[in-house]
């Protein structure tokens, strides 16, 4: 039976918060790993706490969006390189940069780590993630650093209302509702929304409690949301 593939990004904020947060990543490397007799994993890693001092500091020095963004892009493929050897895995030849090197290493693999991919403006590893569920023709599940979406960010703001489901449609003008800024917070970026609109991709948003993510896996109820119809 031919694996289906799933595609997963691990937001930055997950893997190195502002150190390394192990004890998350083993039970993450575990549950994926257990899930291989089923699924092959595409798992786009953010950038997180170290793309957005790179681009803090690019943006003090007056440097162009253009940069700023490709310092999160290598920032991204840096968390990603570490996480294929925290899978005891080490790809000689790079983590995969392009669409074509990447479906090549899942021929072979049944986990993949990337960052972002090739340059575009206004993106995040976010958008990377939602087009490649486009082209495998899978659902996109994201985790993050909060439960799933709320009405406004939840870490700032007490009254913020979780949100369990939501069209693409309305997603997608929240989403919208601020413009693009290189290593910006909300759950998913605006171009991300534009992809999972357009090709009616089903999307989970995660938090830190991984039983959610082996909950989706196997088909269970869960806490999160579901961006949809």
């Amino acid at each position: 039976m031919k694996k289906q593939v799933i595609v997963l990004s691990l937001g930055g904020s997950l893997i190195i918060p502002d150190n390394v947060d192990i004890g998350f990543l083993l039970k993450f490397k575990k549950i994926i790993l257990r899930n291989t007799k089923k699924y092959k994993f595409v798992v786009v890693c953010g950038g997180g706490s170290i793309a957005r001092k790179y681009i803090a500091a690019l943006r003090e020095a007056g440097m162009s969006e253009k940069l700023q963004s490709f310092s999160g892009i290598s920032a991204t493929r840096m968390n990603a390189r570490f996480m294929t050897y925290l899978f005891s895995r080490d790809p000689g030849a790079g983590i995969p940069h392009t669409v074509e090197t990447l479906k090549s290493y899942l021929k072979k693999e049944d986990v993949v780590f990337c960052g972002a991919l090739e340059y575009k403006p206004n993106q995040t590893s976010d958008s990377t993630a939602a087009s490649l569920a486009s082209k495998f023709k899978t659902i996109f599940i994201n985790l993050t650093n909060v439960a799933g979406l709320f009405t406004k960010n939840p870490k700032k703001y007490k009254d913020a209302k979780f949100i369990s489901e939501i069209t693409w449609k309305d997603f997608d003008k929240m989403a919208n509702a601020s413009k693009f800024a290189p290593g910006q917070h909300f759950v998913l970026d605006q171009s991300a929304s534009k992809i999972i609109m357009k090709h009616k991709i089903p999307t989970y948003i995660l938090g830190q409690n991984l039983k959610n993510l082996e909950k989706v896996l196997r088909g269970k109820k869960f806490r999160g949301t579901v961006i949809e119809g």
